[in-house]
């Protein structure tokens, strides 16, 4: 008999909940099957099995709290899931008849109901389970009345609809055509509203604004992009050049580098640039490491890889701890100005905005220019107010001169 224990956590988490199990009690399982689902407040981990064989006993019921290393459930090994011979043989005979009498008993509607369930897509079966709504619920407009990923998404319920969740409260009520859903909210969820909270209450938080004409990159960007992507197999953005841009920052104003540590200020000898990305999850900030010694292509690459793993539940742990500076790009859905909150123990923040052409006085004439709003939040206690504009300025410097990052300027 063999334990299935949760993945041991890192320092910086201290619990998980359990979100799902993919298995039942006595299920056959292969090798590598993905047996349950841990959520932490930073990231959703897969426990899988160990080898081919059965799940036995489900120690940690879905919702259950648990720790690093934990028993959550036991296996046994080449075992299969159901077992011949005497008695055990004369047990499965009696449950088979009793599933047959169940399934002769059962009504049309119920077979009706599984035939629906068949019948939807893989999008629509995952956002039910997300929201805890019965797609038969739910008015259908796709095509002969089925319910579509969109309409799950802002479901107009049936007439006679009240849809309790498992703890017995309302997760969706109508009341003519006016709905209200309610979904409990998960831990990442409610995680980053506590970290976003206590920075907005525990730091002395500034933001400083500046904005950059995007043209010189925009040319050098249309110019070099498609040697880029021959050469390197990823295609050349903007991110990568606003990364290596703060960056060099960073080495000329250490402070914006360090952090706060009780009474101590922690000085970074090195520069690890956190991403934020959005997901269905909600906000993550996955790290590039040594963000000094990367080379444009490296950094393309790995905000890709990031992304594509936000998307699909992927990141692990390690890929987001740790950090000395964040950037976020609200710009990708149309911002044009914010104040980005801090990510602590990280004392600064750039935000990034939309690219629009604005009327500009360039050596005394007026240029239609493409232009961005930078945005740079800061931890007041730490960084001085000429530190954090000189910062932003710099940024704005290396950005509008490209030049000026390979020349060292």
């Amino acid at each position: 008999m063999a334990e299935i224990k949760a993945p041991v956590f890192p320092e910086s988490v201290a619990d998980g909940t359990i979100v799902e199990w993919h298995v039942s009690e006595g299920e056959q399982v292969n090798r590598d099957d993905i047996l349950a689902e841990i959520e932490t407040d930073k990231v959703v981990l897969e426990v899988v099995a160990p080898d081919d064989g059965v799940v036995t006993k489900i120690v940690k019921q879905v919702d259950d709290i648990v720790l690093s290393d934990e028993l959550i459930a036991e296996f046994e090994a080449g075992a299969t899931g159901t077992t011949g011979g005497g008695d055990d043989a004369a047990e499965e005979s009696k449950a088979e008849e009793k599933t047959e009498e169940k399934a002769e008993a059962k009504p049309a509607a119920s077979a009706a109901d599984e035939a629906d369930h068949k019948d939807q897509s893989p999008a629509v079966r995952k956002a039910a389970k997300e929201s805890g709504v019965d797609p038969k619920n739910v008015e259908g407009s796709g095509r002969g009345g089925r319910v579509t990923k969109q309409d799950m998404a802002n479901p107009t319920l049936k007439a006679d609809s009240s849809i309790k969740s498992d703890s017995g409260r309302p997760v969706a009520e109508s009341v003519g055509e006016r709905t209200e859903k309610r979904v409990p909210m998960t831990r990442l969820r409610k995680t980053v509203a506590n970290r976003l909270l206590a920075a907005t209450q525990e730091t002395a938080m500034l933001t400083t604004f500046n904005e950059v004409n995007m043209k010189p990159l925009m040319d050098l960007r249309a110019k070099y992009k498609d040697q880029f992507e021959k050469r390197h197999g990823t295609r050349l953005g903007f991110m990568s050049l606003f990364v290596k841009a703060a960056t060099e920052a960073l080495k000329r104003f250490p402070a914006v580098n360090a952090s706060i540590d009780g009474d101590d200020i922690v000085y970074h000898g090195y520069y690890d640039v956190g991403v934020a990305v959005s997901s269905d999850r909600g906000l993550v900030v996955p790290v590039l490491r040594d963000t000094d010694r990367m080379s444009m292509a490296d950094v393309e690459a790995g905000i890709r890889e990031f992304a594509g793993k936000a998307r699909d539940g992927k990141l692990s742990l390690q890929e987001m701890t740790g950090g000395t500076f964040t950037i976020t790009n609200g710009g990708v859905f149309g911002s044009l100005m914010s104040t980005p909150i801090l990510n602590p123990p990280q004392t600064a923040i750039l935000g990034m905005h939309a690219i629009n052409d604005r009327p500009m006085a360039v050596n005394g004439q007026v240029e239609i220019l493409p232009m961005m709003y930078l945005a740079l939040s800061y931890d007041h206690r730490m960084i001085d107010g000429k530190d954090a504009v000189q910062f932003l300025v710099t940024i704005k410097e290396l950005i509008e001169d490209p030049a000026r990052l390979l020349l060292d300027l």
